[in-house]
C-alpha cells in the first residue's frame, strides 16, 4: 500500500458524530452518523478483498466532509509486477462523462449554453449533415435532443451504434422518455460544444476542470510522460491487456488519470468549486426515473418497481439514489479490463473513489464500500449484473 496524503485517524468504533438541529420550536437530535474507519482498517479491508477475488490492482480515495482524508494504491500495475502507486496513470473510462458534465455546467453558468434548447437551434447545420450522423436523415426526432437529454442518457439510442446488428444509429424510443445508457449521446454533446461554440473540448477540459483542480497527471489524450508509470489492464480471466493510448478526445471516456488526481476532481465536485450553487444543485437533481432492472444491456424492456423505493433517477452525468442520510449519487466506468466507481453521500459530503486496472475489482466493490461507508442503498444489482 502506498499513500501520498496525510492520514486522518478516525475509528468507527471510537468516534461518532452527533449532529443536533435547533429549530425554533425546540431541540431535535438527528440519528448518529458513524465516523469513517481508520486508514489501516480501510487498507486491510482492500487487501483482503483483493486477495479473495484475485484483483491485481486497486486505487482508492476517501472524501469526508468535503475533504480528502485518505488516498492509497494496492497491488500491481502490469504483468511485470511493477507496483501500482497513487501517481500511476489509469484509464478513467466513463468517469470522463461526469467531468464533462461539470464543464457543460460551467458554460451554462456563463450563459453560453441552454440545457433545454434543441440541438437544432445550437448546431450551425442539421445533425444528419455531419459525417457521423447521416443515419438520422429520415428521422426528425433528432431535433428533440437537448443537452439535458444527452447528459441524462435519455436519447433513445443504444449505448454505441456498433452494438446494432447493422451498425447504424437509430432511435429505439422517443428522446427524453426513458433512461438508457448511451455513449452516443455524449458524442453529440461534444459535437455541440465544438460546432456551436467553436471550442476545443480537450483544451477546455484541461483548463476548466483538470487544471482548476490541480490534476497534473490527467488528460483527455495520451501523453508520452504517462509511459513511465502506466497501468495495463487485467481481464476477467486474469489475462493482461496493454493500456490503450487514446489519440483523440472523447467525452464518453478518453480520460487518463491517477487516483491522486481523481481525489482532487471528486472533492471539487462535492464542494461545487467553479460552479454556481444553482448549477451544482442541477447536476445532482433527480431528473428522470430509472425503471430498468439493470443498467446493461441498455434496451431490455424489463422494469423493476423496487427502483422507486430508493428514488433511482438520472442526474446530469451521474445516477442518484436516496440513502438513509439523504441523497446519494454515483458514477461507474468500465470496460473489459477496467472497473471504476465513485459513490457519494451528498449530505455528509462523503465519497469513496475506486479505480482498478482489473475488471474483477467490481466483484469486491459492494463489500469494500460497506467496510468503508457502512450500509448504503447503493443499487449494486442494477449497476452490475454479474449473471450476464
Amino acid at each position: 500500500m502506498i499513500s501520498s496524503w496525510p492520514p486522518f485517524f478516525l475509528s468507527r468504533s471510537l468516534l461518532r458524530v452527533f449532529l443536533v438541529a435547533l429549530p425554533l420550536g425546540g431541540c431535535t437530535t438527528r440519528p448518529t452518523i458513524d465516523a469513517l474507519p481508520d486508514t489501516a482498517t480501510i487498507d486491510s479491508a482492500a487487501d483482503a478483498l483483493m486477495q479473495r477475488d484475485q484483483v491485481q490492482g486497486l486505487a482508492l480515495a476517501v472524501i469526508d466532509n468535503g475533504a480528502v482524508v485518505h488516498v492509497a494504491a494496492h497491488g500491481i500495475r502490469n504483468a511485470a509486477g511493477d507496483p501500482l502507486t497513487t501517481e500511476t496513470i489509469m484509464y478513467g473510462a466513463s468517469l470522463t462523462k461526469t467531468a464533462f458534465a461539470y464543464l457543460v455546467m460551467q458554460l451554462v453558468d456563463e450563459g453560453r449554453l441552454d440545457l433545454d434548447a434543441s440541438i437544432a437551434n445550437l448546431l450551425p447545420r442539421p445533425l444528419p449533415e455531419y459525417d457521423d450522423y447521416p443515419d438520422l436523415a429520415n428521422d426528425e426526432r433528432w431535433k428533440e435532443l437537448t443537452l439535458r437529454i444527452l447528459l441524462t442518457h435519455t436519447t433513445g439510442f443504444a449505448n454505441f451504434r456498433w452494438l446494432e446488428d447493422d451498425g447504424k444509429l437509430r432511435f429505439h424510443y422517443a428522446p427524453g422518455t426513458r433512461y438508457g445508457y448511451s455513449g452516443e449521446g455524449f458524442y453529440i454533446a461534444q459535437l455541440v460544444l465544438e460546432e456551436a461554440l467553436g471550442l476545443d473540448v480537450g483544451l477546455e477540459m484541461q483548463t476548466r476542470v483538470f487544471d482548476r483542480f490541480g490534476m497534473t497527471r490527467t488528460s483527455m489524450q495520451w501523453r508520452e510522460d504517462f509511459q513511465a508509470n502506466l497501468a495495463d489492464g487485467f481481464r476477467v480471466d486474469g489475462t493482461p491487456e496493454p493500456h490503450d493510448e487514446r489519440s483523440s478526445v472523447s467525452t464518453a471516456g478518453s480520460m487518463d488519470t491517477s487516483i491522486d488526481d481523481q481525489a482532487r476532481l471528486w472533492v471539487g465536485i462535492v464542494r461545487g468549486d467553479g460552479l454556481s450553487p444553482a448549477s451544482r444543485a442541477e447536476m445532482m437533481r433527480p431528473q428522470v426515473a430509472i425503471t430498468s432492472v439493470h443498467q446493461f444491456p441498455t434496451l431490455v424492456p424489463d422494469t423493476n418497481p423496487a427502483n422507486e423505493t430508493i428514488g433511482l433517477e438520472a442526474g446530469l452525468g451521474l445516477v442518484i439514489f436516496q440513502d438513509a442520510s439523504g441523497k446519494g449519487w454515483f458514477k461507474g466506468g468500465h470496460n473489459e479490463w477496467t472497473g471504476n466507481m465513485v459513490i457519494c453521500l451528498e449530505n455528509l459530503r462523503r465519497c469513496l473513489v475506486l479505480l482498478s486496472n482489473d475488471v474483477r475489482a467490481e466483484r469486491i466493490y459492494p463489500d469494500l464500500t460497506r467496510a468503508i461507508l457502512g450500509e448504503t442503498m447503493m443499487p449494486w444489482t442494477w449497476e452490475y449484473d454479474w449473471n450476464r
